[in-house]
Formats: C-alpha cells, sequence, structure tokens
C-alpha cells in the first residue's frame, strides 16, 4: 500500500502514527538487509608465508567498516549478545560505529571484554554471536561482528585517547591475587581491577600474555595488539609480576599470609597430550606446545634469538584444532617444502575455524583427513624419517550423535617425514592442584569448581579457563574470568 501524505493541518491518529514507523523501519530493514556482508582485506599466500610477522588478516578500513555496521538490524531482542560468553553488548557497539564514533564503540566494548582487540581476531565468532545473528534465518551473511570488534578496538588502539585506559577505580585496600596471565587471568583482573580491588597477577614465564603470547602465531595476533591491551591493564592500576611459578616460587599459603584475601586460579592447560604409540619419542617428534612456545615467545628461528627449533623440510602436523593450524602454518613460514595435517576424522568435524582451514588450504597445506598415526620411523641416527597412517571410516553414529571414526582393515600407508607435531589437545597443568592441600580435583586433572560461581573446594580460591575447562577457546576463558570475579566480590563484600 503507498504511503499517503496528510494534509497540512491533519491530525495523525496514535495508530496510524505507529503504523507509519513500522513502515520505516521495516523499509530500512529492507534496505540494510540488501548490503552484501564486508569482504577482509588480506595478504596475498605467496608472499605471506615468507614472513612469521606479518598478520593475514588486514582488518576493515572506516568505509568498510561503516557500511557494515549499517547491516545491523539493531534487534529488539539480539541473540547475538546471548550467544557472546562475556555478554558485549553487540548492537550498542555496531550502532556507535555506524555513526562514526569509534572511540564510543571501543568503550562500549571495554564495559565487558577487556581484551577487544584479541578477541575480534581469534575468537569462533562463527559459533557463537555471528551463529545468533537473525540474518541465520534468513539465509544471509550474518553480520561481522568479529571484524567489526577488531576494527573499532584497533582505532581505540590507533588514537591513544587519554581516556582509552580505564583510569584505577577508588581502591577499597583489598588485594587479590591472580595466577596466570592468560585471557581468563587478565579479564578477571580487569573486573577485579575497577570493582576497586588491588589485584597482582603472577606469570611463570617472562612475558605476560599466557596463551596469547606463546601458543598464538603473531601472524593472527600480533604481540603489539597484546601489550596494548596489557599496558591498558597496568593503567587501570593491575600490577604483574613475571617468573614467579606458584606451587613452587611461592604457594597459596604464601600468598595469603603476603596479605591476599582470595586469589584467582589461571594457570591453563599447557601439559601436552601424546598418543602412546611407537617412535613418539624419536627427533624431530614434539608437541605443538613446545614447537610454538619456542617460536613464538622465545624467537626461534630470528637471528636476533639462540632458541633452537627444529627445522623440517617434510612436516606433518597431527590434529584438527586451531593449534593444530598454527602448527602447520608455522612451519611453511619456518622453511618446510610440504607440510600436511594428518587427521582422524572427516574436514566437516575438525574443530578448527573455517577461516583458519581456509587460510591453510591458501598456503598450500595438505590436508590428509580420515587417517590416523600408528608408528613413527627412524633414520639410522634416531630421527624421524616416516610415519605409518591407518586409513579411517567414520562408523554409526554414537549415542551424542557424532560419528566416531573406526579403521579400515589392512589400509596401511607410509609417508615421508622429518619432523612431526603432535596437536591433539592438552592436560591441565598439575603444579597448582598438586600443591594445594584439600582442594579438589576432577578425574580430569582439572580443579574442581561450582559452575555458577568457579569457587574451589577451598572458599578462598576460585579457578576458571583451561585449568578448569581442560582446553576451550579464548573468550569462554574471558567469561570465566568474568564470572569468578563477580562471585568473588559478592563473597569478599558478604564476608566483610
Amino acid at each position: 500500500m503507498e504511503e499517503k501524505t496528510p494534509k497540512a493541518n491533519a491530525t495523525i491518529s496514535p495508530r496510524d502514527a505507529q503504523w507509519r514507523e513500522q513502515l520505516r523501519r521495516e523499509k530500512s530493514a529492507k534496505e540494510r538487509s540488501a548490503i552484501a556482508r564486508a569482504q577482509m582485506p588480506q595478504l596475498d599466500p605467496a608472499y605471506r608465508i615468507t614472513t612469521m610477522s606479518a598478520e593475514v588478516n588486514q582488518g576493515l578500513d572506516r568505509d568498510r567498516a561503516v557500511v557494515e555496521a549499517t547491516r545491523c538490524l539493531d534487534c529488539p531482542d539480539p541473540g547475538c549478545v546471548t550467544g557472546c560468553p562475556v555478554g558485549i553488548n553487540i548492537p550498542g557497539f555496531i550502532k556507535n560505529i555506524e555513526r562514526g564514533d569509534f572511540h564510543q564503540a571501543a568503550m562500549t566494548l571495554k564495559e565487558t571484554s577487556a581484551l577487544p582487540a584479541v578477541c575480534g581476531r581469534v575468537c569462533p565468532q562463527e559459533k557463537q554471536c555471528e551463529s545468533k545473528c537473525i540474518y541465520n534465518k534468513m539465509k544471509k551473511a550474518p553480520v561481522a561482528i568479529g571484524w567489526l570488534e577488531r576494527f573499532a578496538a584497533d582505532c581505540e588502539q590507533a588514537a591513544q585517547h587519554d581516556d582509552a585506559a580505564e583510569a584505577p577505580a577508588a581502591g577499597n585496600g583489598r588485594k587479590i591475587a591472580v595466577v596466570g596471565s592468560g585471557p581468563a587471568g587478565l579479564s578477571f583482573a580487569g573486573e577485579m581491577s575497577r570493582r576497586g580491588y588491588k589485584v597482582t597477577v603472577f606469570e611463570a614465564l617472562h612475558e605476560i600474555g599466557g596463551v596469547l603470547k606463546y601458543g598464538i602465531p603473531e601472524f593472527r595476533l600480533p604481540n603489539s595488539v597484546v601489550e596494548k591491551e596489557i599496558d591498558s591493564l597496568r593503567s587501570a592500576g593491575v600490577e604483574f609480576e613475571t617468573d614467579v611459578v606458584i606451587g613452587k616460587t611461592y604457594s597459596c599459603d604464601d600468598l595469603l599470609s603476603m596479605g591476599f584475601e582470595a586469589m584467582f586460579v589461571a594457570s591453563g592447560a599447557g601439559l601436552p597430550r601424546f598418543m602412546g604409540i611407537p617412535g613418539e619419542n624419536l627427533i624431530g617428534v614434539m608437541s605443538s606446545n613446545e614447537y610454538l612456545t619456542r617460536i613464538n615467545l622465545m624467537g626461534a628461528g630470528r637471528e636476533d634469538r639462540p632458541t633452537p627449533v627444529l627445522r623440517g623440510k617434510h612436516v606433518a602436523v597431527v590434529g584438527g584444532g586451531n593449534t593444530a593450524m598454527d602448527s602447520v602454518r608455522t612451519a611453511l613460514r619456518m622453511g618446510a617444502e610440504d607440510a600436511a595435517i594428518i587427521y582422524r576424522r572427516s574436514e566437516a568435524e575438525m574443530p578448527a575455524r573455517v577461516e583458519e582451514v581456509h587460510h591453510a588450504k591458501e598456503e598450500g597445506v595438505k590436508f590428509m583427513t580420515l587417517y590416523n598415526p600408528v608408528e613413527y620411523l627412524s633414520d639410522e641416527n634416531g630421527r624421524v624419517c616416516a610415519m605409518r597412517l591407518q586409513r579411517m571410516e567414520l562408523g554409526e553414529p554414537d549415542a551424542s550423535g557424532r560419528r566416531s571414526p573406526v579403521p579400515v582393515e589392512g589400509a596401511i600407508e607410509e609417508i615421508p617425514v622429518d619432523l612431526v607435531v603432535v596437536s591433539v589437545g592438552v592436560s591441565p597443568n598439575p603444579l597448582v592442584p598438586s600443591s594445594v592441600d584439600g582442594l579438589e580435583v576432577t578425574r580430569r586433572g582439572t580443579i574442581a569448581v561450582d559452575e555458577n560461581t568457579l569457587q574451589s573446594s577451598i572458599p578462598v580460591i576460585y579457578a576458571g579457563g583451561d585449568i578448569v575447562r581442560g582446553g576451550a577457546t579464548v573468550i569462554l576463558a574471558m567469561g570465566d574470568g568474568r564470572r569468578a570475579a563477580a562471585a568473588m566480590d559478592e563473597m569478599l563484600k558478604n564476608k566483610s
């Protein structure tokens, strides 16, 4: 029905006004939904595999970001927020980008996220916030929430506003300790600092950042981005101490005697797993944890760093997660002539982000799915020279509906390799749990906590991230930090 223009002196009834507003919104929504999703500029694959530090995704420019933000329909009940583990006000920050107020967009992000520039790069938005976008029901590409988050955070870091870093809150004189400076620990520290607590983060390694530094390569997450996020926490009053191993340098009792009223354990899951097959102790077979730590944190391969690391020409990475993708793409940048992913399920079951799989394929990685290693073979010097693979097929679905891989009888193949990186999962760091008498742990070695408050069996000890989950995403760890901070704050207030 065509909208009629009323006469100058005509009175518009409330019902007509509501109808006109509905028409305006429907027209606006139709126009917005007709806009194609923005495309992320990327470095050319042939160039990017020659450098370890060049970030593959180049970020949205101002024009692309504003147009992409315009696609947001500003739903009255936004599903994207429910899909975010830290509950970011997603429509709020996106609408600020649409208006061109990038600073306010960043401030909206920082209300709930301590690490927006990190999350915009490495969080699996396609499985979380973007999976809840209303565009999915319309059979259209969801709003690029992650790319917009990165854009707003990067603009803020580049602008260096005086109020970009939160000023220290009014102190309440109470001290809190954090064990580990990964995403869970940093998120918790930021939250407690905002609530007025004096927070000290103890890190076992020589640099702050945890898995953000040692586990994720700079071509996905530059260290400079992580450092700026940490500097923001420092400005808010958070203190950091490196080279301190809780459980060795200090015990948890030591921390309590030093005046810390409570502590949050976020020591991660840095214990690598292996498969228990013949040849795993050969030279040239290592965990992804060791491989990435030597290169990412310790600078192996750089002329100014003496850290040794094996360089393979024919590299195989066992696993199908994001860490496996990071490892195989790193191997290419370290000079491998060919690099392959060995995964016992099909590509459809791979837990890695679709974007990471796509980037790996662009860079020349070979994907050998439905294969499982059964033995590593050595040369006369005790170094791995080949691996035997069992061909697999997907069996009948189990109770959860997932099809488990089963061996194809007699289907064994052998391929040459001179470096194997095993990336089949990690286990929790046992140092803290084993050093605290009375701390309850699960059969998996994780710290047992209340699922709502994240409080452990010892009331003044809370825990979150991989030391509780066993291995999860950055954003889930950050969500643990936020929940634990709220619960600990409530506990301490009631105690006082």
